[in-house]
């Protein structure tokens, strides 16, 4: 008992659904004419619109950002740094694929902090020397303290 398969012609098939029946018996329709004055004033009216909202725009612009300051300053000086880490996270994997230049990079630095070392924090008194120095940059940038 196995189904009985049915041969269809697959033109057959598709002339048989898709036929459609055109009758040129009635009058098709008119276009509406075109009028250029109605058009003339709809531009009159989308330009005259336009240059209000241009005038009037440095008008919210400066409303906007009088209302908002300190979010929109923060919101840039967040977005900025994240820029500049970015940048400089890039330069720094630039320059650690030259081959020679990472080492000698690291050379230096291991170089400049023994140095430092040798020269402010072995002995008592370069130790003082360092503390006043720090002491006079911070009284520089902060301005002097009123502690006597």
């Amino acid at each position: 008992m196995e189904p009985e398969v049915k041969q269809v012609n697959p033109s057959e098939y598709v002339a048989e659904k898709l036929s459609v029946n055109i009758n040129n018996n009635e009058e098709s329709g008119n276009l509406a004419p075109f009028s250029s004055d109605s058009s003339k004033e709809q531009w009159k009216e989308i330009g005259e619109k336009v240059s209000t909202i241009i005038s009037e725009l440095p008008d919210y612009v400066s409303e906007f950002f009088g209302e908002y300051r300190r979010p929109i300053i923060l919101v840039a000086v967040v977005l900025s740094s994240i820029v500049a880490l970015k940048l400089l996270f890039a330069v720094l994997g630039a320059i650690n694929d030259i081959p020679l230049l990472s080492p000698i990079f690291e050379l230096v630095g291991v170089s400049y902090s023994a140095w430092f070392v040798y020269r402010y924090v072995l002995k008592e008194s370069t130790r003082k020397e360092l503390t006043e120095g720090l002491t006079a940059l911070k009284e520089q940038v902060l301005g002097k303290s009123s502690e006597g």
